[in-house]
């Protein structure tokens, strides 16, 4: 990046940091840095799947948006009856950290193999009660969270190096002494008011509505009442997994698959260890190993010799337990052994960086046949059904090229015809809104041409092609199709109209001295941060100036999407300051102006970026 772009793209965050709208959002617009947040399993996976969109010439495929979409669901972030509404926002989301990504990488920002050791064994996540690194909990968190070792040290780096983005950004940002004790002391404020939430019942007669109203609203607010471009569509689609739920497996079959998962099952595992080097030589370290062969042989307990054999001091007085284990965390000499154990064998002597070593499996996690049975079959028939299911997929790809139709491409692969309703571009239910499909049902050679649409891979197990049927432009609804919306909008705009003027007219007669009949709801010592009130009615009670006096009441009214109310301030009285609230306040400013420094960051990327959704 050169000087004078790196200075324009400087001013043009300040620009937008200094901006009402930049603050006002931050809080939406915060970079995810949370080791388990969604993006965790992006890195993955981001070679293989159809392209959705490009972000600076890097692609981003239907897979990444896949995983993220699933990963969400798995960690209960959102329930599985709304995957078709997220995979939008999910997108969205993975543009926004690729160019955070993109910048970070372009800006030298790094991590070494050192650091991020250091980190892992310090994760607060990863300790047990005494506050000692586990692997026991370090296997269960990343398989929790989908994740392998490696993958997980992947994500981390790109996890630290937002983080040292951000640190660089507050760190440029500071408060001075005297601004942060006038912000501790307006935060800790408190004010007594009363309010009066006006209501329909305080009119005298409910809105008048005429047909002049109406249309008057209507002309006025077309652009409200229209219909986008929409479609119908016909579609096919190739199911892998409708396939297999019609495959006859067998009980070989089931029981060579339950073998193979018994072969990779996690395994509890015990070991002695004996290291060689300057002490003894490896030949000695094997002879102490043949040793307690020798004990084992004769009786003797694995826990028992491994107290009074292992070198590995952390073990050693537990028995040897390792805790239990999954491939990718040790050695590959050391998990051969291990995964060729049933429960109750030893090894052989096995050989490692750091020494010899006998393994024991003392448990082996995988459940019974009978409880697995109905998943190995799944799996079973998943994988039976593979090479008819590429065979249905490129008979689609063959016959939909060159077909009028999509009913006889249907019946030559032998699924149903499928038929839409009328749907727009932003359809946000079904399968129509996963990512790629309305792309593709609008693009020109499909819509305008009459062609059906390429095979669209929508995910590992799925493809589908898709036709246009019928399509109508957009268009603004007839007065008659939206009356009821209209005259609801109207009703609702006079209705707040009356509230206002009935406000303004309460409002000057408090302020006359008169005193009208009011049900005040009284509110004693509010804060900022709990006021008891509805949220529109506080922030009005302490945007009113404090009495000048102990008999004087200041009033006002709060006009919100909740409502119209009258508020009486009584009284305001400073909170305590104290040094640890000043600083607390002081660092709270420091990180939200980091953080409108990262939203005009990432404003000033996407403006700059070259972004195409596919």
């Amino acid at each position: 990046m050169s000087f004078s772009s790196e200075a324009s793209m400087l001013q043009s965050i300040r620009n937008r940091a200094s901006s009402w709208g930049a603050k006002i959002i931050i809080g939406a617009i915060v970079v995810t840095l949370s080791l388990f947040g969604v993006e965790s399993l992006v890195g993955l996976f981001s070679g293989g799947g159809d392209e959705v969109a490009k972000v600076n010439g890097e692609a981003i495929t239907r897979q990444q948006v896949e995983l993220e979409v699933q990963r969400a669901i798995r960690s209960g972030q959102v329930p599985a009856d709304q995957e078709r509404q997220l995979r939008r926002q999910v997108l969205d989301d993975l543009i926004d950290r690729m160019l955070i990504d993109q910048y970070v990488d372009e800006g030298g920002f790094h991590v070494s193999d050192d650091q991020l050791d250091q980190l892992i064994v310090t994760l607060p996540e990863f300790q047990d009660q005494d506050g000692r690194f586990s692997t026991e909990l370090f296997r269960n968190r990343l398989a929790s969270a989908g994740f392998t070792p490696v993958a997980f040290r992947q994500q981390l780096r790109v996890d630290v190096q937002r983080q040292q983005l951000q640190q660089g950004l507050a760190a440029s940002a500071f408060s001075l002494a005297s601004e942060a004790e006038r912000l501790a002391t307006l935060q800790g404020q408190q004010r007594s008011f009363r309010y009066h939430l006006l209501t329909e019942q305080d009119l005298d007669a409910a809105p008048d509505v005429s047909a002049a109203d109406l249309e008057s609203y209507y002309q006025a607010h077309r652009d409200d009442y229209q219909r986008p471009e929409q479609v119908k569509l016909n579609y096919v689609i190739v199911d892998r997994q409708t396939m297999a739920e019609t495959m006859d497996v067998d009980e070989q079959a089931l029981r060579e698959r339950y073998a193979e998962r018994a072969a990779n099952a996690e395994r509890r595992v015990s070991h002695i260890m004996v290291t060689f080097g300057d002490e003894r030589s490896k030949e000695q370290a094997r002879e102490r190993l043949e040793q307690v062969r020798e004990r084992l042989a004769q009786g003797d307990e694995f826990a028992d010799l491994a107290e009074e054999f292992s070198d590995d001091t952390s073990t050693s007085g537990g028995g040897g337990d390792l805790g239990v284990i999954s491939r990718g965390f040790f050695g590959e000499e050391f998990e051969n052994a291990a995964f060729s154990l049933d429960k109750g064998q030893v090894s052989n002597i096995v050989e490692t960086d750091n020494g010899l070593h006998l393994l024991k499996v003392t448990d082996v996690e995988l459940p019974p046949f009978e409880e697995l049975r109905d998943s190995l079959r799944e799996e079973a028939a998943l994988a039976a059904s593979k090479d008819e299911f590429n065979e249905r997929v490129q008979r689609l790809i063959d016959e939909s090229f060159a077909a009028d139709d999509l009913q006889s491409v249907a019946d030559s692969v032998g699924v149903e015809l499928q038929k839409s309703d009328w749907v727009s571009r932003d359809v946000n239910r079904g399968v129509l809104s996963e990512p790629g499909v309305m792309q593709a049902a609008f693009d020109k050679e499909v819509l305008e041409d009459g062609y059906n649409s390429e095979v669209i891979e929508l995910d590992e197990d799925r493809r589908m092609v898709l036709r246009v049927a019928e399509q109508r432009p957009a268009t603004a609804l007839a007065f008659e199709e939206v009356e009821d919306r209209v005259r609801q909008a109207v009703l609702a705009e006079k209705r707040r109209q009356a509230l206002m003027a009935l406000a303004d007219s309460r409002l000057e007669a408090l302020r006359d001295g008169e005193t009208p009949e009011i049900d005040w709801q009284s509110i004693t010592g509010a804060t900022r941060q709990n006021a008891e009130a509805p949220r529109f009615v506080a922030e009005a009670a302490f945007r009113l100036p404090a009495p000048a006096n102990d008999d004087q009441t200041i009033y006002g009214e709060a006009v919100g999407d909740q409502g119209v109310a009258l508020v009486a301030l009584d009284e305001v009285s400073q909170g305590e300051v104290n040094s640890e609230t000043v600083t607390g306040v002081s660092r709270l400013v420091e990180r939200l102006r980091a953080q409108i420094a990262i939203a005009g960051l990432q404003e000033y990327l996407r403006e700059e970026a070259r972004i195409k959704r596919l």
